[in-house]
């Protein structure tokens, strides 16, 4: 079993710290299946069918923006093999169609929308293309695929995402495509340094599911095993099964990351979550699911799950045929915006009173009143057991409690617990495990004088770079 020294040497990279700020991000799937009215294309759809006749990138980007998300993924090409830029490489593209006379690209409008607005943009770029004669020759598919990811990362300014699928198929000659995962990966890092390569990449794991199910402990330090790309896309959905769409994480997928689950690991990396889902039950647009999309509550409970899970939330909203996002999920957007602006708005720590029961002179307890990693809080070596207590102005009605780690010197909390007390006795509302990039921990107590973190164990010294409590309401 890896020493708890070892485990903190598994550290993120710049990247990583980077990807898992932006917490919160858009998916977009348009393409083909938007016209067919299918989830998964077969390659023979005719690019005529695509005209998006009142596409507005603004519109897309402004409304993710306003629920709050920092960031945007493209599906620039899905599995059916059609191109929303004008590639060079094949005639399946939008220059085949009718929008804009063949003249237009999907992916520079959303890409100069996202620069407009100030918001990250991402690619998804699916290795699975069921329209190219090559696919399943090997190098031959290789080549193309290269060469239009190469299009898309040197020509769209800067890339944050980049999103590749597990997906694969039969191509036409019979045979599957071995996707070569390295060259892919190389080719990312030569034109974007900085992008995250996410799911079947070194860099942003997926959860496991496309239900936004998440674990209870969503550790970060992981087995290096659990980023071989294979082994991701024999778990990746195959095929268009609306099933796969709702599966939720099993028992045996819960612990990755606890001193149990690593025992005898000897080779360890840092490989943190992301969650995925669409705000429908399906990936494109239906008409027919436009009165399903998910509940202001159920945003709340993935984001909360998610986000505030050491993981980050990637939520898909397909644009309808028109090039429009539909006004139900406009709407649900901007509930969603309002109720987290409202619900994280006021630090009610700032103004508390503070204690511990040990505390490192250099790293004193207010560090964590500043929400960054630059500065944090420390217990004294060998304290054992660690109490932070904070004391509010007045009683409160106490929504959430948001904790963090400087998580650039890793993972370290492996058991703690809350407590609140509104007159004499404390209560205990919340016991956890990870707390990493960031925990959000619904508390729901009125009339709470007095919050209690109690850091039970730990692998090495705790560092919470990051405390804070927000009014319910």
């Amino acid at each position: 079993m890896p020493s708890d020294l070892e485990l903190i040497k598994v550290v993120p990279s710049k990247r990583q710290i980077d990807y898992q700020s932006t917490e919160f991000y858009a998916f977009f799937h348009f393409g083909m299946n938007t016209y067919t009215n299918r989830e998964w294309g077969d390659g023979t759809e005719d690019p005529r069918i695509f005209n998006p006749a009142e596409l507005d990138a603004d519109q897309w980007v402004s409304s993710v923006k306003n629920a709050g998300m920092k960031g945007v993924i493209l599906t620039c090409k899905h599995h059916d093999g059609f191109c929303l830029w004008p590639t060079l490489y094949t005639k399946h593209s939008v220059k085949a169609s009718p929008w804009k006379n063949g003249e237009g690209d999907v992916v520079r409008e959303v890409s100069d929308a996202c620069h407009r607005y100030g918001m990250k943009f991402g690619i998804y770029l699916s290795p699975w293309d069921r329209n190219q004669p090559c696919y399943g020759s090997g190098k031959e598919y290789d080549d193309y695929y290269i060469s239009q990811l190469t299009e898309l990362l040197k020509d769209y300014g800067e890339i944050f995402s980049v999103w590749l699928d597990g997906a694969c198929g039969e191509g036409p000659n019979g045979k599957k495509q071995i996707y070569d995962w390295k060259r892919y990966y190389d080719c990312v890092r030569r034109y974007q340094p900085n992008a995250c390569i996410c799911v079947c990449g070194p860099d942003i794991r997926w959860c496991g599911n496309e239900a936004g199910d998440v674990r209870k402990s969503e550790w970060s330090v992981v087995p290096a095993r659990t980023a071989l790309a294979e082994s991701v896309q024999e778990k990746s959905q195959q095929s268009d099964d609306e099933e796969f769409r709702q599966r939720k994480i099993t028992s045996d997928m819960e612990d990755l990351g606890s001193r149990t689950a690593l025992k005898g690991e000897k080779d360890l990396i840092w490989y943190p979550a992301e969650v995925n889902t669409s705000i429908r039950p399906g990936w494109f647009y239906h008409q027919e699911e436009d009165d399903k999309v998910k509940s202001l509550e159920e945003l709340k409970h993935i984001y909360i799950g998610s986000v505030g899970g050491n993981a980050t939330f990637l939520l898909n909203i397909p644009p309808m045929p028109n090039g429009l996002l539909h006004e139900n999920d406009v709407k649900r957007l901007n509930e969603f915006g309002k109720w987290k602006q409202a619900a994280f708005a006021c630090n009610l720590a700032e103004t508390a009173g503070i204690s511990s029961t040990s505390e490192d002179s250099d790293y004193p307890v207010h560090n964590f009143l500043t929400d960054t990693m630059n500065t944090w809080y420390q217990p004294e070596e060998g304290c054992g057991q660690v109490e932070l207590i904070v004391s509010l102005k007045s009683a409160e009605n106490i929504g959430y409690l948001v904790l963090k780690e400087a998580i650039q010197y890793s993972q370290r909390v492996e058991v703690f617990e809350i407590f609140v007390r509104n007159s004499k006795e404390w209560i205990s509302t919340y016991s956890g495990t990870v707390i990493g990039y960031q925990k959000i921990i619904p508390v729901f107590r009125d009339n709470v004088k007095e919050i209690k973190i109690v850091i039970r164990d730990y692998r090495i010294l705790p560092l919470i770079s990051f405390v804070g409590i927000y009014k319910n309401g």
